[in-house]
């Protein structure tokens, strides 16, 4: 009797000294209930570092490009060389947000989305432009600027529909098309075509300040008056703030924009270099274009197959 007690009692303090497992000790499942096999100690959440995605360096670089963007429209009017350098600078720095996010590995899809609809945004605001200083041709301006939009939002909207949330845009499949996939996985074609297209525009834009032929209108001459007008131009406190934020609508630099004409050779010869590259970008929007309004059409046949076997099915079973 005495040992039945003894064992009881070496029982029940061997219970008592068992550690009682948490909640955090518990492997979790994915329908949440706990396991209590191979145990899983949960980190805390508040140990985890928080990352602020918005100030992560590519999408600081990002913000920069809008900054430049504006302060270039702010300028595209009536000073074409301050136009062009600010521009240009915005649309460079979009090879280097993609080398940042890979370099310090900060990739994110607000980077990305950001990305795009900055380059999107600022090809319009110059395409609206030149659809003003080239009245004649802005129906094919408008036309760009609808073929641009379209095609790219066709192309994400099918991507993350038909690929997933977590498929990117820029992974075409060669099969749906080896044109697109070569556009997206070679980094030179890819910088090539957008550069050389930005580029062709650029010329566009210069020369309506500089070519006879184009725009007349901007190339009349100056007489003395209006010219010693221009020297005085808007008269700020401070020269400083004079040199740094002149007004670019101001009588004195409408008349600037109108003496310090440009040569329309180099222009030219830009225009003429880039247009084939310009020519094969807007190639590329409607193949893209077309190939996503394909994809999202197969899903729609597979979507409604899918449902008429459902109905079938669940006829069948009812009768």
């Amino acid at each position: 009797m005495s040992e039945r007690r003894t064992r009881r009692q070496a029982a029940l303090a061997a219970a008592n000294e068992t550690p009682t497992k948490s909640t955090s000790d518990v492997e979790t499942n994915s329908s949440g209930n706990g396991s209590a096999h191979s145990p899983i100690r949960v980190p805390d959440a508040k140990a985890t570092p928080s990352e602020n995605i918005f100030l992560f360096w590519p999408n600081i670089i990002g913000y920069s490009r809008i900054v430049l963007a504006i302060a270039s429209l702010y300028y595209m009017p009536l000073h074409p060389r301050t136009c062009s350098l600010l521009y240009s600078i915005s649309c460079l720095l979009d090879a280097l947000d993609g080398y940042a996010a890979r370099y310090f590995n900060q990739s994110t899809r607000f980077g990305a989305v950001l990305d795009m609809v900055t380059d999107r945004c600022t090809t319009s605001c110059l395409l609206v432009f030149l659809s003003s200083a080239f009245p004649r041709w802005a129906i094919v301006f408008q036309g760009l600027i609808t073929l641009d939009f379209s095609s790219h939002y066709m192309h994400m909207y099918a991507t993350l529909a038909m690929g997933g949330s977590e498929e990117s845009h820029k992974n075409v499949d060669k099969s749906r098309s080896w044109l697109l996939n070569l556009y997206y996985t070679n980094k030179t074609v890819l910088f090539v075509c957008c550069a050389l297209n930005e580029v062709f525009f650029i010329a566009l834009y210069l020369l309506s300040f500089s070519s006879p032929l184009l725009s007349p209108q901007l190339l009349q001459s100056v007489d003395e008056t209006k010219a010693a007008a221009i020297q005085t131009g808007a008269q700020v406190n401070s020269s400083v703030l004079r040199q740094l934020f002149t007004n670019p609508y101001s009588a004195g630099a409408l008349e600037m924009a109108r003496a310090n004409k440009m040569d329309s050779t180099w222009p030219w010869i830009i225009a003429g270099i880039s247009a084939p590259v310009m020519a094969i970008k807007q190639f590329l929007n409607i193949v893209q274009l077309i190939k996503a309004s394909k994809w999202l059409a197969e899903g729609d046949v597979k979507m409604r197959r899918e449902a008429v076997a459902a109905k079938s099915k669940k006829g069948k079973k009812s009768a």
